[in-house]
């Protein structure tokens, strides 16, 4: 060291930390015997705060900004060391930055699979994975209880611990849900949040706030995943009789690219016989419901058949409905004779008595002018 930085290290004292990691959670500022020379000047960026501790003891916290030390802004460190009109000699002190940005992207994941009960499943084994972010937000707290006098800390450090924190919490969450399994992937985002708020005051006794929480994966054992596949594809395929019916078209298609083979020409004898007779089943089912169509519905049970003479030629049966219509025609009056199963003889109309209704609506012919 020259005989000008001797002299510049006596008379001026920088402290401040430029963090180039991603990782670092807190650093301590490096001094010879930790001694801090009267009106030093603090710089602390945004994203950190400088934590000053004497003899183990937690003292003054400063927040961003440039302060120049003395007794005016360093009130807990001024009363523990008995300064009382001020100090021109240099004091021993750690200063610790710790870092209070977003650390993103931490991984945390079950290491085993988590044993459940499914309503529709029944006993079942789930994975899952996910990211979260922390940020510390008491920088005195997360230094007592996390970092201790470590000149650094990193988060590889701490997230172990919270991992298993935040899978047994998980765990539990999703276990009480009683969430169908097939419903979890709907259900993300509120377990997110659910395990975020449940977790964030057991962070919180560690300084540490969680300010994001995501669920990226529930998964199933392999051989289960492959079992419900099977299951989609029989629901997918829907009818197996139509989906024989495209195998075999499927395999009339290739066996009509090699048309000189014993395969093809056997297939092709198959598929004809069973095209054949499912033609003809279908021309069957067409016959049938066109019969069916040209069949008139027998009359209800215990409705009357009635019979009437028209012009001298005998019409029916014929059930209430089919008089009324004819009535409205014209082509039935009161005087038409009327016959059905227990008259003795054909009477005229307007002397049935079940029938009387039909001309109470009809007005009588008008009278002869």
């Amino acid at each position: 060291m020259g005989l000008w930085d001797r002299i510049k290290n006596e008379l001026i004292d920088i402290i401040e930390w430029t963090d180039d990691s991603t990782n670092t959670m807190v650093w301590r500022f490096p001094r010879h015997q930790n001694e801090i020379k009267n009106g030093a000047q603090l710089t602390v960026r945004e994203s950190q705060v400088a934590v000053f501790v004497n003899e183990g003891k937690i003292a003054d916290v400063y927040q961003p900004g440039r302060v120049k030390l003395s007794t005016e802004n360093m009130p807990v460190l001024t009363t523990l060391m008995g300064w009382k009109y001020g100090f021109n000699s240099p004091f021993k002190v750690e200063v610790y930055f710790v870092n209070t940005k977003n650390f993103t992207d931490n991984k945390w994941g079950t290491k085993n699979p988590i044993m459940l009960r499914d309503a529709e499943f029944g006993p079942i084994r789930l994975r899952a994975f996910g990211t979260y972010a922390i940020k510390v937000v008491d920088a005195g707290k997360f230094i007592r209880e996390i970092a201790g006098t470590q000149a650094h800390f990193t988060t590889e450090e701490v997230t172990e611990q919270l991992r298993n924190l935040i899978v047994t919490r998980f765990t539990d969450a999703v276990a009480e849900s009683k969430i169908p399994v097939l419903d979890l992937a709907a259900n993300y985002d509120e377990l997110s949040k659910f395990i975020s708020n449940k977790i964030n005051p057991e962070f919180g006794e560690y300084g540490i706030e969680v300010t994001k929480f995501l669920v990226e994966n529930i998964s199933l054992p392999p051989e289960v995943e492959t079992a419900l596949d099977k299951r989609s594809s029989m629901g997918i395929l829907g009818n197996l009789n139509q989906y024989a019916q495209f195998q075999a078209a499927n395999a009339m298609e290739a066996a009509a690219k090699n048309p000189g083979s014993d395969a093809a020409s056997g297939m092709g004898m198959g598929m004809g016989f069973a095209m054949a007779q499912q033609m003809g089943q279908m021309f069957n089912q067409q016959n049938q419901n066109a019969q069916a169509g040209n069949q008139a519905p027998p009359p209800l049970p215990n409705a009357a058949a009635y019979f009437i003479a028209v012009n001298g030629q005998q019409q029916g049966p014929l059930s209430i409905a089919n008089l009324q219509q004819m009535l409205q025609q014209g082509t039935f009056n009161r005087d038409t004779l009327i016959w059905k199963q227990g008259m003795s003889a054909w009477i005229k109309a307007g002397e049935v008595a079940e029938l009387a209704s039909l001309f109470g609506a009809v007005p009588p012919p008008l009278p002869p002018q």
